[in-house]
């Protein structure tokens, strides 16, 4: 039997990995059984916290909020993602690069840009909503009611249905489709009947995972919910401390516990499901070649569904956005040219918090993604091609962030910043924002490094094995330079992803820490319209720059 030396590294690299993941969550649990924040000298253990939220009707109605929004994304997302992944993988729909990309866009847009394009675009007296009051004498929509924020995030989610969906649907063979074709099937029924019906396990962890995700849905609900008092679970922990006046810890850590414990059975149950998915689709696609579908008349109809999809999720919030942050005002009857000016940007770059926002968004994009991506590949080198009990510990240790909503998980850091004084002079600074993002992001950031590591073929590592290289010389020397070229689209996809990040940075925003993201939380709940549509159009053009580097990169948005 080979006993298989101890390795310092290793053992390294998943001591600090478990400890930056558990630690914030240890406090957030350990502050739930308090009654008063863990700074106070007088608390003591008990359960006052869970019975104050569990006798607040305000937490009950966020729960069923959330639910309702939950559900109503994914009756939203999973058909309409489901269609448009059979259009642009089994069809002969034109421009399907192109249209693919434009599809993707609202995964790369900060949800909280989003919330404010659809108020400055379809709000009571929003660009669209005017122009739609003088064609038909009313506004025909209310996007501050429950039903619209249910629509606008099940629309929004749309790509993340896609993704999975489309995945599989390429790994199928085409020959039943061909066989149904054959027989006088249209597009449609070959579509319900054949093709989406053989990817059902990806579907439903699609179903689960947007389920999942409207539980952490804080951008939206704060900006379209917030004027009719629509408070969803995590609007509900961020408005706890104004309910009542003084710092609750206590309440916010309790109220974070249950959020947790919904949230984490359903990413335990998502990779089970993905599991399944896999082995499903591996079994499929053991099919012959895959030939696209002839849509025939039917492209006007898939032309219509597309056109419709981009026009609600991507031009109408970034037109509405674009057109605020150059007008002074808006209204009935003001003239766009009347009111055209720059005082917005102006405004943004007189101000220095605002200036160093900016920079700390390029920052932490930048420097911080390729730290980022530094700390995910050696993680990922940690557990590469074992099968030991450490391996499966990181392989579960790592969802567990997933499980946590980035509100949450900056309350959480907030806390331990507070907490340990050695750590307390970083608080003010980039760092406090940047470990918070990766710990977050930390899930997503591991499936990159983790697809590129298993592009690598075993035998290149077998063979300097054989001849009596160590894994940290394979590691070096054969498996890094092999997937470079995987880290560094990792880094863009993660640079955008730290570009649009805003809610785990709410509650570490403080003054040298500022980031564009919370920076319009903050803006946004102090009213400053002008400088939140300005920093929001900024955000677009960083995102989109990172998008077309990666694209011109030949990076695959779907990893």
């Amino acid at each position: 039997m080979t006993v298989r030396a101890f390795s310092i590294p290793r053992t390294t690299v998943v001591a600090i990995t478990a400890l930056v993941i558990l630690t914030p969550l240890s406090l957030i649990f350990w502050q739930s059984f308090l009654n008063a924040p863990f700074f106070n000298s007088a608390k003591q253990l008990g359960f006052d916290a869970y019975r104050f939220i569990f006798d607040d009707p305000d937490f009950w109605n966020a729960f069923l909020n959330s639910v309702v929004i939950a559900a109503g994304m994914v009756l939203i997302a999973l058909p309409l993602g489901a269609a448009l992944a059979f259009l642009l993988t089994r069809t002969d729909l034109p421009g399907q690069r192109i249209i693919e990309v434009l599809v993707l866009v609202p995964v790369f847009i900060s949800p909280m840009v989003l919330a404010f394009g659809y108020v400055v675009a379809m709000g009571p007296v929003g660009f669209y909503s005017l122009w739609a009051k003088a064609i038909v004498g009313e506004v025909p929509w209310d996007v501050y009611s429950l039903t619209s924020i249910a629509v606008i995030a099940g629309l929004t989610h749309v790509p993340h249905v896609y993704l999975y969906s489309s995945a599989a649907l390429k790994s199928l063979g085409s020959d039943v489709e061909e066989a149904a074709r054959v027989v006088g099937a249209n597009p449609l029924r070959v579509a319900l009947n054949v093709s989406l019906p053989m990817t059902a396990p990806a579907l439903f962890y699609a179903a689960v995972l947007v389920f999942f995700l409207g539980f952490e849905l804080f951008g939206l609900p704060l900006v379209l919910g917030d004027p009719e008092g629509h408070l969803v679970l995590s609007t509900y922990l961020y408005k706890l401390t104004n309910k009542l006046g003084t710092p609750s810890y206590h309440l916010m850590a309790a109220v974070a516990i249950c959020i947790v414990a919904i949230t984490f059975p359903l990413v335990l149950l998502q990779r089970k499901l993905l599991q399944g998915a896999r082995k499903y689709a591996t079994i499929k696609g053991k099919a012959g070649r895959m030939k696209e579908l002839p849509l025939g008349k039917w492209t006007w109809v898939a032309v219509a569904l597309l056109s419709f999809y981009l026009f609600v999720t991507v031009i109408v919030p970034v037109s509405g956005i674009t057109l605020r942050a150059f007008v002074t005002n808006w209204g009935f009857g003001v003239n766009l040219f009347e009111v055209f000016t720059l005082d917005s940007f102006r405004a943004v770059f007189d101000e220095r918090t605002h200036v160093r926002a900016i920079y700390n968004t390029i920052l932490i994009g930048t420097v911080g993604g390729a730290l980022t991506v530094a700390c995910y590949t050696a993680i990922g080198f940690a557990t590469h091609r074992r099968d030991d009990g450490w391996s499966r510990f990181v392989d579960y240790l790592v969802l567990v962030p997933r499980a946590i909503p980035g509100l949450l998980a900056g309350l959480a850091f907030l806390w331990v910043f507070l907490f340990f004084p050695p750590l307390t002079p970083l608080r003010t600074t980039i760092f406090s924002m940047w470990i918070a993002y990766t710990v977050v992001w930390l899930a997503y950031g591991m499936r990159l490094i983790s697809s590129s590591l298993m592009q690598v073929a075993p035998e290149l590592e077998e063979a300097a094995r054989s001849v009596g290289a160590s894994r940290g010389t394979i590691s070096r020397s054969i498996t890094l330079p092999l997937i470079r070229p995987g880290l560094i689209g990792s880094w863009l996809l993660v640079f955008m992803i730290f570009e649009r990040e805003y809610s785990t940075g709410v509650y570490l925003l403080a003054p040298g820490t500022e980031v564009i993201g919370a920076q319009l939380v903050s803006l946004w709940q102090g009213g400053a319209i002008d400088i939140v549509a300005a920093l929001s159009l900024i955000n677009i053009l960083l995102v989109g720059i990172g998008l077309a580097i990666a694209l011109r990169m030949g990076v695959k948005l779907r990893d």
